[in-house]
């Protein structure tokens, strides 16, 4: 079984296709998968879909990159949080690329959902781009190895990596590991430990390779697995089987 730890199924041109998404899914093996929330004005959705599915898992929070929207504060979170189906806090985190002017609100909105996550006992799920040094200051300040979690959809270096390993955290790869010219991802992919290795589509984005370019769903995750196979050269079978461990330990606290 594959699961897909991190998917937006709440998005226009997903949730229209619900039934069709889950069918597929069955259909590559994909038993489970994250629903992640960006925003508290649309959380109902996000966690509706795992209302009417056993096999979808929803998280609270609001992306770094959503500036004109509700700002969350702890004791939200953690209302949210208290739904049985709500296993982690996120996607959180810092984006200075569409935010180039390092914004402090988004330091702060970071800060509240790491202390919301060790209030409940919930893991993170961690989104950084061109702001490493400051996620991973941030994750040191506030404790976020408490909770421990996942840098999800993974772009940095070898040296973030290890340093977000040391802190307990699991590293996730989307479909850019596929890509051709994703020459150091793919080193990287290649050092990460099997016991901490997750994989994800981020569906609607970012489609692997033999999809590349169309709208991606959580079937799709196949590929990225098959990938890290190759380059770790081992069996897809064992990707699939370690990276469900993972996502069911952290996450469902299933051993």
């Amino acid at each position: 079984m594959y699961v897909d730890s991190h998917c937006h199924l709440d998005f226009p041109g997903l949730l229209e296709r619900e039934d069709e998404i889950l069918a597929a899914m069955a259909s590559a093996g994909v038993g489970r998968a994250m629903c992640i929330a960006v925003t508290l004005e649309h959380i109902d959705r996000v966690i509706g879909l795992a209302e009417r599915h056993d096999n979808l898992f929803a998280t609270v929070g609001v992306h770094p990159d959503n500036a004109d929207v509700e700002e969350p504060d702890e004791a939200r979170l953690l209302a949210l949080a208290d739904h049985p189906k709500v296993l982690a806090i996120g996607e959180t985190g810092l984006d200075y690329h569409w935010h180039k002017d390092q914004p402090e609100w988004q330091r702060a909105r970071f800060r509240t959902h790491i202390r919301a996550a060790r209030a409940c006992g919930k893991p993170l799920v961690i989104h950084t781009r061109s702001a490493a040094d400051d996620t991973l200051r941030l994750m040191h300040e506030e404790g976020a190895d408490e909770v421990g979690g996942v840098m999800h959809c993974f772009t940095e270096s070898q040296e973030v990596a290890e340093a977000a390993l040391e802190m307990g955290f699991h590293i996730s790869f989307s479909g850019i590991v596929t890509f051709r010219n994703a020459r150091s991802l793919k080193e990287v992919a290649r050092a990460v430990p099997l016991d901490r290795l997750l994989i994800e589509t981020d569906s609607p984005y970012l489609a692997p390779v033999p999809h590349r370019g169309k709208t991606n769903e959580p079937a799709y995750v196949v590929h990225v697995a098959a990938e890290i196979a190759r380059l770790k050269d081992m069996p897809v079978e064992q990707i699939a089987a370690a990276t469900t461990r993972n996502f069911n330990r952290l996450f469902v606290k299933e051993a």
